[in-house]
């Protein structure tokens, strides 16, 4: 009975259709029914339809009157701006931690490194490997500086910003499984700090940030074309 409420409460429903999205079980400009979605979890259309809203204001969906609900598609335009952005904000911010950090401060991106490589050398182990959870781990590394230097207001704005950026990212994760790349980056990023090279940022932050532009390549244009805005990639 407890396991059927929650299956039926709107905030599960909500975090597991998002999961769906992101994780690409649900592809991009896939049409979302509505009726299966009542029958996957046991309740009426009025709290679907709540949480297809909420879906919605995150563009993650778009409703269109009298067709349905559809997963948006990525929209490439986005994701190069969010890249752009990114690479200039993080690298003054990480320019700034270098110069303020403390021994202890730099203790603490090693065991946020640590736990990073931990967390994929353990699901790796035990074959059940949680993207979701690695990328989780990846973003608290990145958020010591920010936190730090007391930025974490733009760190917000980058979190928050684009279900595209999102999602790109989660594709270059899934296809390429670019986990050895995100660790030996992550390692280079915590050999900057330590060793107070601040001449090694841009360098590092522009592989870090265009690696998944140049992992997927020409499969952004080939086999997963439909996932993205078509006037997003014209050549």
């Amino acid at each position: 009975m407890q396991e059927s409420m929650e299956i039926s409460h709107p905030a599960y429903i909500y975090e597991t259709l998002k999961q769906d999205i992101l994780l690409f079980h649900i592809k991009p400009g896939e049409f979302i029914s509505e009726h299966q979605l009542c029958e996957r979890f046991k309740v009426s259309r009025t709290p679907i339809r709540g949480v297809l809203q909420r879906l919605a204001q995150a563009d993650l969906v778009e409703i269109i009157p009298k067709k349905g609900t559809r997963v948006t598609q990525i929209d490439y335009r986005i994701v190069d701006q969010m890249i752009y952005q990114r690479k200039a904000v993080e690298g003054m911010v990480l320019r700034d931690f270098i110069r303020a950090c403390s021994p202890s401060d730099v203790e603490i991106v090693r065991k946020s490194m640590d736990d990073l490589v931990r967390t994929y050398q353990d699901g790796n182990a035990n074959g059940n490997f949680n993207p979701e959870e690695f990328q989780k781990k990846d973003i608290k590394m990145h958020e010591i500086w920010f936190a730090k230097m007391q930025r974490l207001y733009l760190w917000d704005m980058i979190r928050m910003t684009q279900s595209s950026y999102t999602r790109f990212c989660f594709l270059d994760m899934l296809e390429c499984k670019n986990y050895q790349y995100v660790l030996e980056e992550h390692q280079q990023m915590l050999n900057i700090i330590e060793e107070k090279n601040e001449s090694a940022i841009e360098d590092i932050m522009t592989r870090h940030l265009y690696g998944g532009v140049k992992r997927l390549g020409s499969m952004i244009f080939n086999e997963f074309y439909d996932f993205f805005l078509p006037e997003s990639i014209q050549i």
